[in-house]
């Protein structure tokens, strides 16, 4: 009988690869926070003590739940949210301690996680101009930009790669009108840049437990009511599954 047979024949087989889940996840976030890359599947086997399959059911398992997203032909992470492991637009810089985040409600999250002072380096609507944004003592240095969603959450996981290539930097509310009609893209949501820091402290902040749960529908919802993301655009639909 193999490792995933014997987990699968197990009577609380939900329950087990749950907890397996949140070890790996932790494993993955932990090593991330430390030294900006994730170990390999054999080194998390190594320090769980189980076997190499075993870690690829937790994989699978969080990639179902949206726990994270694998590379599309092998089990091996790319996106662990708040964190990418491939190279993007958005860097968040913490002392001497660096990571590429998918977007921007994502980089206030690594900021969160790695604590104290940190700069997220972005681009304005994705384009040419350079932006540095200071966060110091938890709170935004100068509150002078906004953030645009283009696609609202509840539809997030259609394509959440490019939900998060859409969520961008602008200085000006007028200006992401402007952008939306020059690349086609829909007008969704605009927020102040110190309402995406609190929404990414909420979502995020939870992330690097060792004990971590995917926030369920009902989680998330409550969410961005706590942060005042109210309008029919943050909306999400009734349900007691996972976000």
């Amino acid at each position: 009988m193999t490792d995933r047979e014997g987990l699968a024949g197990t009577g609380t087989h939900e329950s087990v690869v749950a907890d397996l889940a949140s070890s790996v996840h932790h494993r993955l976030v932990d090593a991330l926070l430390a030294s900006g890359k994730i170990p390999t599947t054999l080194e998390i086997a190594d320090q769980l003590a189980v076997s190499i399959d075993v870690i690829e059911v937790a994989l699978d398992s969080l990639a179902l739940s949206h726990g994270l997203v694998l590379h599309p032909h092998e089990k091996r992470p790319w996106v662990i949210h708040p964190f990418s492991c491939s190279p993007t637009a958005t860097w968040v810089e913490a002392g001497d301690r660096g990571w590429w985040a998918p977007c921007l409600w994502c980089a206030c999250g690594v900021a969160t996680l790695a604590g104290g002072n940190a700069v997220i380096h972005a681009r304005i609507g994705g384009e040419s101009e350079d932006v540095d944004i200071h966060i110091v003592d938890g709170a935004v240095l100068m509150d002078n930009l906004w953030v645009h969603f283009a696609v609202p959450p509840r539809a997030a996981w259609d394509n959440v790669h490019h939900f998060c290539a859409s969520v961008l930097p602008f200085r000006t509310r007028e200006d992401v009108r402007r952008w939306s009609d020059r690349h086609g893209i829909p007008h969704g949501a605009v927020i102040s840049l110190s309402q995406c820091l609190e929404l990414g402290r909420e979502w995020y902040a939870r992330h690097a437990d060792i004990d971590w749960r995917k926030w369920s529908v009902r989680d998330a919802a409550g969410i961005f009511e706590k942060v005042g993301l109210c309008e029919e655009f943050w909306r999400l639909p009734v349900s007691e599954g996972g976000f």
